[in-house]
């Protein structure tokens, strides 16, 4: 007798595990290489690529570029940015000319288009700035701050005159020693590069008030202090200032240089040396003659 139960027909089991080529995905899945290629290198792939198409056309390059720089344009020249006049401090009427004229701006402009550096040293570049400060002051002024060269001495050259600092530095020059009777004058050829000893010997020279004409540089080793009368004192390479306060002494002691002396010679220290002029010495050789007969 055949039972009056159906079965049901066996349905084949269901394999859990993924296919070769899901379980190769996930497996790329899991490795950061591939992830942060599919999540950034293919987005900018892409991006890269269609820019590259929409800007391989020459207008559409120019619509572009014309449109960053009315971007920029628009930025730089607003009322804020802008820089309307120039302000100089410190300097002297003539030296705030030069440096006007050393950094020739229109204004206004923007201050996007400043190179403060760059106009920093143009305005050192000029003789008579030491040292400049350039900045952009609120209310749209360029501000330069000057530190000037102070004249210490008149310098003498086969170029002219010239005024120098203590640092022996050029300043200006200058058309006639007159212009600046105050300052004491120097001569020859390298005589700026020693101007710190310069000021010493006229310094320790100031005793002869008026006779004093100035220094001369002799062969860029030493120095001749030139007086009235066209006397001279020739001093040492070395102990400059020494060897002349020796001569100034000799001065207050026995009144040397009143006499009829051309050349004070302190070049060997040991042996100073008095040349006489030649009305003296044509009278010392005729008294010699005289006392000879």
């Amino acid at each position: 007798m055949r039972s009056l139960i159906r079965r049901r027909p066996e349905t084949p089991k269901v394999d859990p595990a993924p296919s070769r080529w899901s379980w190769r995905m996930q497996r790329l899945m899991l490795t950061p290489g591939f992830r942060f290629a599919l999540r950034i290198g293919l987005p900018f792939t892409l991006s890269l690529l269609a820019g590259t198409i929409y800007l391989s056309d020459e207008a559409r390059r120019g619509t572009v570029v014309q449109a960053i720089a009315d971007v920029r344009a628009s930025i730089e020249e607003r009322p804020e940015f802008m820089v309307k006049l120039m302000a100089i401090d410190g300097a002297s009427d003539m030296l705030a000319s030069e440096i006007r004229t050393a950094v020739p701006l229109e204004f206004p402009l923007s201050s996007f288009d400043l190179d403060l550096p760059a106009l920093r040293e143009q305005v050192t570049a000029i003789h008579g700035v030491r040292q400049a400060n350039v900045r952009i002051r609120p209310g749209g002024v360029l501000q330069i701050d000057v530190t000037p060269r102070v004249p210490v001495a008149v310098w003498r050259s086969a170029e002219g005159l010239a005024l120098v600092d203590n640092t022996g530095a050029h300043v200006t020059d200058i058309d006639a020693r007159l212009d600046h009777p105050d300052l004491p004058l120097i001569a020859g050829a390298g005589a700026a590069d020693h101007v710190p000893e310069a000021l010493k010997l006229i310094a320790a020279a100031s005793i002869m008030g008026e006779r004093l004409r100035g220094l001369v540089r002799v062969g860029e080793r030493r120095w001749d202090v030139v007086l009235d009368r066209d006397q001279r004192i020739m001093l040492p390479e070395e102990n400059a200032v020494q060897a002349l306060e020796r001569v100034i002494a000799l001065e207050g002691a026995q009144e040397v240089l009143t006499r009829d002396v051309a050349r004070v010679d302190m070049r060997l220290a040991a042996r100073p040396t008095l040349r006489m002029n030649e009305e003296a010495t044509r009278e010392w050789w005729h008294i010699r003659q005289l006392s000879g007969q």
